[in-house]
């Protein structure tokens, strides 16, 4: 397939460089002036096919120029490279001229990617074999680095938590009436207004200047009454937000803006599943997500979220550490309230329950698993979805994991039937580059530390 127009002038101008020539000497070979060559070198000019001709007629081989096979697979590479590393605002026809244009600068970015991702699992290997988490590292994410954060607080903040819950009471608030309430309560306190649009895109979009908040139209009323939640905690707890990003020490506008967002979300499952209400269902039910989803409103993985909250001082629930992964086995999420210690590229055991979960769409999985280092956990696992309904429309699966301690067991309802002494427990791992079981049938490559340098 050949090369659009607005790719091949910096390819001519490496083509003649190769050659040894300038950009008179090819101009005048080519019988065309110096300032239309100029013109097509800078994409001003196209490259016609009489113009191909005489290119082939005076340097001979001229492959590469017009093959796009190669530049072309650079794309998505380079677009999964920068959203990795947070940069999102390239656009594809940029992604497209610098893999068209520049390959080998293209190449060189793809190849320190994949040396950053090298020392990170290295990194990652030796924190695991060393026994957890030993302070921030430069090789986090910005994103990894905020969700550390939490869980170094187990994920539990209890100013925003308890503020949350006062305004539940004060209001006298319930799942039924939570949305339109909070609706009225963004009028009357900031004179803001809640449009739902089908045309909105993900989740919300703030309009200060019109004071609009925008809300998409297939949310459902609990996850609508979430949004309203976060831009309340947003306009209402700004300072302390702000205090507690300081508190983290987060100084940089990347972190700050993911703290935020992380901070006023937190705020926002707090007042939907207020934490004393939410902590007596969740006991009553035996910790019954469906049954609470449905409780409350929301859903799945709201629930899920919530519950890895629970660590109340003096009412604290079930101990639970919760992820969310794609079928690449990317890890989006996660979040403990123990000392459970989430290696940075685990979470990619082909044993583990959750990644079965995207063959039983719907139905939730359970599993006793034992880590190498001895530790048994109970893991339930299932398959969630979202984005606007209908037939062609963009959706994003993921599937959520939430487990315990194994002692711990018994007090979900999921548990019910389960061998939870442990002797039928699957051996699962970190994954294969930091896990040490060499007898495991599903090992893909020795992991890190047996590799030896480089």
């Amino acid at each position: 397939m050949p090369v659009s127009q607005r790719q091949l002038g910096l390819r001519l101008q490496r083509l003649r460089q190769r050659h040894g020539l300038t950009q008179a000497e090819l101009a005048r070979r080519l019988g065309l002036s110096p300032s239309y060559l100029n013109q097509i070198e800078r994409n001003q000019r196209p490259l016609t096919l009489a113009v191909q001709q005489r290119l082939k007629d005076t340097l001979g081989e001229i492959g590469g120029l017009l093959d796009r096979d190669d530049p072309a697979a650079l794309v998505d590479p380079l677009e999964d490279t920068l959203r990795a590393l947070g940069h999102t605002a390239v656009s594809p026809t940029e992604l497209r001229a610098l893999a068209g244009n520049l390959p080998q600068v293209a190449n060189a970015l793809l190849d320190l990617h994949r040396e950053h991702r090298h020392l990170q699992e290295r990194a990652a290997a030796l924190e695991l074999q060393l026994g957890g988490s030993h302070g921030a590292t430069p090789l986090l994410s910005p994103g990894d680095h905020v969700r550390d954060h939490f869980n170094r607080e187990r994920n539990y903040i209890p100013e925003l938590d308890e503020r949350a819950e006062a305004l539940y009471a004060e209001h006298g608030l319930t799942p039924d009436t939570l949305a339109p309430r909070l609706r009225q309560l963004l009028a009357d306190r900031h004179g803001l207004r809640v449009r739902v649009d089908g045309q909105a895109g993900d989740k919300r979009m703030y309009d200060a200047a019109t004071r609009t908040l925008w809300l998409p139209a297939w949310l459902q009323p609990g996850q609508q009454a979430f949004q309203m939640a976060a831009q309340l905690a947003l306009l209402e707890h700004g300072t302390l937000i702000d205090l507690l990003i300081a508190r983290a020490g987060f100084d940089d506008a990347e972190r700050i803006a993911l703290a935020r967002i992380g901070f006023s979300n937190y705020y926002a499952g707090a007042l939907v599943m207020p934490y004393g209400e939410f902590l007596r269902s969740a006991e009553d039910s035996r910790y019954d997500i469906e049954w609470l989803a449905q409780r409350f409103a929301v859903g799945f993985e709201a629930v899920c979220h919530r519950l890895s909250t629970l660590q109340r001082r003096n009412a604290p629930g079930l101990p639970v550490f919760f992820m969310r992964v794609d079928r690449a086995g990317n890890v989006s999420k996660r979040h403990s309230s123990t000392d459970f210690h989430f290696s940075q590229v685990g979470g990619t055991c082909p044993l583990w329950i959750v990644y079965e979960a995207f063959n039983q769409p719907g139905r939730i999985l359970t599993q006793v698993a034992r880590m190498p280092d001895g530790r048994q956990h109970f893991w339930l696992a299932r398959q969630v979805s979202s984005g606007p309904p209908g037939f062609g429309q963009p959706r994003k699966t993921f599937a959520l994991a939430l487990g315990c301690d194994l002692r711990h067991a018994g007090r979900w309802v999921y548990s019910r039937g389960l061998d939870l002494q442990g002797g039928s427990a699957v051996p699962i791992g970190p994954g294969c580059l930091t896990c040490e079981r060499m007898d495991c049938l599903q090992r893909a490559f020795p992991p890190l530390r047996r590799l030896g340098p480089g």
